[in-house]
């Protein structure tokens, strides 16, 4: 098989932080899926890690925060123009320690706390959909960008 037809999906995990009614949202840089939106920590699960480990990890990695408390808020599938597929597994977590600034300046410029009825556009689409899964208690659902 050429390398044309040999696509595979990947599996991401995230997390969203909720306090006093805001969010912590992360903006990210160029070069990245999502690239110049508002959107919140996570990335690819490695193998070895489970999706809730791998959300601890990359929100270490991305925001300097430790978090722990997670939750199960919702499963996406994304399908994107460019032909990528992820599945993304999504949390709820609590900050049990540290303050959230950019940890890697190369994929994110800005962090901040945004109410939940008044979010920063653009707002990354899965981001979107979590939240909004968030009020309407569903536990899944699909994008196609």
């Amino acid at each position: 098989m050429g390398k044309e037809s040999l696509q595979q999906i990947r599996l991401g995990a995230g997390v969203i932080i909720i306090k006093d009614g805001k969010t912590l949202l992360a903006k990210r840089k160029k070069k990245a899926l999502g690239d110049g939106q508002w959107g919140s920590a996570g990335g690819h699960v490695e193998v070895g890690e489970t999706p809730a480990q791998a959300a601890v990890r990359e929100t270490r990695e991305e925001l300097g925060i430790e978090v722990g408390n997670l939750k199960f808020l919702t499963c996406l599938d994304e399908q994107w123009k460019n032909g990528k597929q992820y599945v993304d597994i999504i949390f709820l977590a609590d900050i049990l320690s540290g303050d959230p600034r950019p940890m890697e300046p190369d994929k994110v410029e800005a962090v901040g706390w945004f109410s939940l009825d008044d979010l920063p556009e653009p707002l990354f689409a899965p981001v979107r959909l979590a939240l909004r899964n968030i009020k309407q208690g569903r536990h899944y659902d699909e994008y196609k960008e």
